[in-house]
């Protein structure tokens, strides 16, 4: 279950207040129909008690539409989980009624604002069990959490003669920020192989750290074959060597409870809308004491305590890596994608995509000539596979006939590419919504592929 913040005072009450009455709210579909925030459906379960499928599928207004004739299936998810209506419905009401700047003004709609938004900070830190809000710094995305971490803190704490070390199966946000560090400061950025499964072995990590070693970048979860890594034990690793350690949590908070403090990281990073929240938002945690040592990254409006023509005096962490007017209405619809987690827990979750994974698994032997790549012992809901002589852009071009959406090329991560020696991959990614028919769909629509290029 995603902890809550305990927070019982009059700004907690407003917001009570506020949700309420937006329930009595129709906001408009895109094509004019309404959506009815009251009486939304109970979703079935008890968070950890089972996941009913068709109850949580008919909050996610996406799902009720076709394609080229056919009902939709989302097998995208690894690149954007579509969004339930609570989150829908959060956003609406952000700019239908509080719609007014944060920390910045005396009026009530500010005042809402800004409680709102907080309160969001709040929602992350407990999700992520942070010992404070204040290691919670919202950012557009994972992308813009490294890219901070590399500016603010790398460039620093990193020189000539360090090291940086990856893996091969990191995507490239969490590659390309560190090469422009490497070149910047004389660092050199270090890579731990992946084996034919999938895997980093815990073994190729601890040959690579040294004393030399800075930093260990490494993905929770791999966005292109699933594959999840000891986060644990790496971060002992890098500790026993004096190194820090960021995680690219981007695939793993939509799958399962994340507890930064447990993972024993000094950083760690996700986007809001990987977790069924909206696009735009994302988050940066880090330790209160490496917040505080790291030098700014933007100037401007909201993370100043006064300025002259001579200084300028900065506000405390988190606020001052939040330069200009925030991502307000996305901070609190990442709130509401939390809260909807919460109501059906990741143990229900896990379970469920656990099913998922291994009837789609059994089932893509079904089809001839396709290979699985990424076969991890530990994974989560994300099959890549290629066809032979198909490429694998035609792949989900016919899929897509079928109403099935897929995605294919190199993921953003083209050295595992020439890892596994192809160019790019057709990718099925899972979430909470998809079902066993989902499967089905998806295989009778890559029978077709073999039809047509077999």
């Amino acid at each position: 279950m995603v902890r809550r913040s305990g927070r019982t005072g009059p700004a907690e009450a407003m917001w009570q207040a506020s949700r309420l009455d937006y329930a009595a709210m129709t906001p408009l579909r895109d094509d004019g129909r309404t959506i009815h925030a009251s009486g939304r459906p109970d979703r079935g379960q008890e968070a950890g008690h089972g996941l009913d499928p068709q109850t949580v599928r008919a909050e996610f207004l996406a799902l009720d539409q076709t394609v080229h004739g056919h009902p939709l299936v989302y097998l995208d998810n690894a690149a954007t989980a579509l969004k339930p209506r609570c989150v829908i419905e959060a956003v609406t009401r952000m700019y239908a009624r509080d719609c007014a700047n944060v920390h910045r003004g005396v009026h009530m709609l500010s005042q809402r604002a800004t409680d709102a938004y907080e309160q969001a900070r709040e929602s992350v830190g407990s999700f992520i069990n942070a010992e404070s809000a204040a290691e919670v710094v919202f950012v557009r995305g994972t992308t813009e959490a490294i890219n901070l971490v590399a500016q603010a803190w790398a460039i620093e704490h990193i020189g000539p003669g360090d090291q940086i070390l990856i893996t091969g199966l990191e995507h490239h946000a969490n590659i390309v920020p560190w090469q422009m560090v490497c070149k910047q400061v004389g660092a050199e950025l270090v890579a731990a192989p992946v084996d034919d499964t999938g895997a980093v072995p815990l073994a190729e990590i601890q040959a690579r750290i040294s004393k030399r070693t800075r930093l260990v970048a490494i993905a929770h979860v791999s966005n292109v074959l699933g594959t999840v890594l000891p986060v644990r034990a790496i971060a002992d690793l890098a500790h026993a060597s004096g190194a820090l350690v960021l995680v690219d949590g981007a695939q793993a908070v939509p799958h399962m409870a994340v507890d930064v403090r447990a993972l024993g990281c000094d950083f760690y990073t996700f986007s809001g809308h990987k977790l069924y929240g909206p696009t735009g938002i994302g988050v940066l945690w880090a330790r209160r004491d490496i917040l505080a040592s790291m030098s700014l990254y933007q100037g401007g409006g909201g993370m100043i305590q006064s300025v002259t023509l001579d200084r300028t005096l900065y506000r405390d962490e988190p606020y001052r890596f939040e330069a200009g007017t925030p991502h307000i209405a996305g901070a609190v619809g990442l709130r509401a994608a939390i809260e909807y987690v919460g109501t059906i827990g990741f143990e229900a979750i896990s379970a469920h995509e656990r099913d998922l994974l291994a009837y789609a698994t059994a089932r893509l032997g079904e089809v001839a000539g396709l290979r699985l790549i990424g076969t991890a012992g530990d994974k989560t809901g994300v099959l890549s596979f290629t066809i032979e002589s198909v490429h694998p852009h035609d792949i989900g071009t016919v899929v897509d006939t079928r109403g099935v959406a897929i995605r294919t090329g190199h993921h953003c991560a083209q050295p595992l590419m020439e890892r596994f020696a192809v160019p790019a991959m057709a990718r099925a990614s899972l979430a909470l919504y998809n079902t066993r028919s989902d499967i089905d769909a998806l295989i009778d629509a890559l029978l077709v592929v073999e039809e047509m290029f077999g």
